[in-house]
């Protein structure tokens, strides 16, 4: 698997914060967030179960610039 780092959240200490990849050979996006607490957990759970194998993570909106990078340059790495 090759990531290709597309940021760290600018306004966090650099080492913890949240980040952006994107895998190309899978074709998916990559999101590190901060957990949820409980009640936002609550309230995404009224919309479903969340798989065992799958977490709901928090990611600042100063960071849906990057996200949006992400999504393009996971949109370019489907044409080959």
């Amino acid at each position: 698997m090759a990531l290709r780092l597309i940021a760290k959240d600018p306004n966090t200490d650099g080492a913890n914060c949240p980040t952006v990849w994107v895998d190309e050979d899978r074709q998916e996006l990559i999101l590190q967030g901060w957990k949820v607490d409980e009640e936002t957990r609550s309230d995404c759970l009224a919309n479903g179960p969340i798989p065992d194998g799958e977490e709901v993570v928090r990611l600042p909106m100063r960071m849906v610039a990057v996200i949006r990078e992400a999504c393009d340059v996971a949109d370019r790495s489907t044409v080959r």
